[in-house]
């Protein structure tokens, strides 16, 4: 049976990104930090290039958070929540990433619909934890699966 997507099945009306992060790593604590990030997207025609950027910019930092810091504690013995408001809940801010800067790809696509505009709601999350978890690998040899990524992950036994 043939899968059929419809007129456009061969077309994709996607946004696109691709993310670069620069990551130090503390030679004796291996405390990770991100000090610069660039990020270039292409989403369509951009009604409001401020806010677009003030989005994936927000999204990168965001992304750090996924890649280093977020994650859910559970407590194993009640199934309840360890960290479930903000004060137990580590998040970056943009001053955890002093070098930060998106770039707006040009894009005109007059098939996705009739004003050519694309999502740009989570394009600028989706590929920083991949960014960071490369740049990682890059700096120390390890290659990490998981996230987010913790010193004790790169603490070589």
């Amino acid at each position: 049976m043939k899968i059929v997507g419809g007129p456009e099945e061969d077309y994709t009306a996607f946004a696109f990104g691709a993310i670069y992060s620069e990551v130090r790593i503390n030679k004796y604590t291996r405390e990770i930090r991100v000090p610069r990030m660039v990020g270039a997207f292409a989403a369509g025609r951009i009604m409001n290039a401020k806010t677009a950027k003030s989005q994936y910019l927000g999204g990168m930092v965001w992304g750090v958070g996924h890649a280093l810091h977020e994650v859910a504690e559970v407590d194993p013995r009640t199934g309840a929540y360890m960290n479930d408001n903000i004060s137990e809940y580590l998040v970056p801010v943009n001053a955890d990433i002093p070098n930060m800067e998106a770039i707006i790809v040009p894009e005109v696509d007059e098939k996705v619909n009739p004003a050519g505009v694309k999502g740009i709601g989570e394009i600028g999350i989706v590929g920083t934890a991949a960014s960071i978890a490369n740049a990682v690998h890059h700096a120390t040899g390890i290659r990490l699966r998981k996230l987010p990524i913790r010193i004790d992950d790169l603490v070589r036994t």
